[in-house]
């Protein structure tokens, strides 16, 4: 199994989904649930220039539950344009989900983390590209 978005249900999907779910446990199987629909992050993409500062663990190696965690934050940003993330407001969106009041400070801050390294990227990519290109669509997931 690989680790592209092709398996995470598209965010509007994802959003749905949560809104049908009343109970804080019917949510977390189903985090769990896009975590383990992720996959695993091939070796070749477990590198330090991949590697997110900040969180405690390698998300590669991290639980199903963290996984699902960037399954959702993947489907928020994979496929958009650098200024669609940038725009964009993650934190807000899993507060939205009822999923911030639930997660462990180490995991919450893994969360920021991976929200500041994307838009970061998403930046970099607007500043190394000529204004009449900055429509160039970042793809977040690995190949």
């Amino acid at each position: 199994m690989d680790h592209s978005s092709r398996n995470i249900p598209a965010i509007d999907e994802i959003i749905d989904n949560f809104s049908l779910l009343d109970e804080w446990d019917d949510r977390y199987r189903y985090v769990i649930e896009l975590g383990r629909g992720m996959g695993s992050l091939p070796e070749l993409h477990r590198t330090e220039a991949n590697k997110v500062q900040g969180c405690a663990s390698q998300v590669w190696l991290a639980t199903t539950t963290f996984r699902g965690l960037v399954a959702i934050l993947l489907a928020t940003v994979s496929g958009k344009e650098a200024r669609e993330i940038l725009a964009a407001d993650p934190i807000a969106l899993f507060d939205r989900l009822g999923l911030r009041e639930h997660l462990t400070p180490q995991r919450s801050n893994g969360f920021r983390s991976m929200v500041a390294r994307i838009r970061a990227d998403a930046q970099q990519a607007l500043s190394n590209i000529p204004r009449a290109s900055q429509s160039q669509v970042v793809n977040m997931a690995a190949d």
